[in-house]
């Protein structure tokens, strides 16, 4: 099978890669990058456990074929860990009990970091709504949401 040629950045470091035509981009980010943070729970776009941010929006990784990520800056739960916002955003999610099982919590973190840094003033509902996409069968969604309201408070207090 022929493979294309991508170029894309991918938090913050350029990357040339070849893929499969067929590929998606969570097959190239876990597989052929190897940065298993952003996990496939569903494959279908329903559970959010892929999300990774887009050209600043957040997307299911698991229904974006490979091709869109050429000329693409994209940032997964790895590079949100490294970046100011990211570290409040964990920081957040432990103090308020957000993590239970663990494996819905990179999507969550990673919609959460798109969110605010879009809108760091984000209220109870908008941050409802961006997370809406996310499915965790554990914290029952209240600790979640405190969690980003308490990122938003800490990032208003700079």
């Amino acid at each position: 099978m022929r493979k294309i040629k991508l170029s894309f950045t991918l938090n913050g470091k350029a990357y040339e890669i070849e893929a499969d035509p067929g590929a998606r981009m969570l097959d190239v980010i876990r597989n052929d990058l190897e940065l298993t943070g952003t996990k496939e729970g569903c494959s279908v776009g329903e559970c959010g456990a892929c999300t990774v941010v887009l050209n600043g929006e957040p997307v299911a990784s698991c229904l974006v074929l490979a091709g869109r990520m050429d000329g693409a800056d994209i940032v997964t739960i790895e590079g949100v860990n490294e970046l100011e916002l990211g570290k409040k955003l964990q920081a957040s999610f432990i103090e308020e009990d957000a993590v239970q099982c663990g494996f819905c919590t990179p999507g969550f973190v990673v919609s959460a970091y798109a969110l605010l840094k879009k809108n760091p003033e984000a209220t109870r509902e908008e941050i409802r709504h961006a997370i809406a996409g996310n499915i965790c069968r554990c914290t029952g969604y209240i600790p979640i949401v405190n969690a980003i309201e308490k990122a938003v408070a800490k990032t208003k207090e700079e």
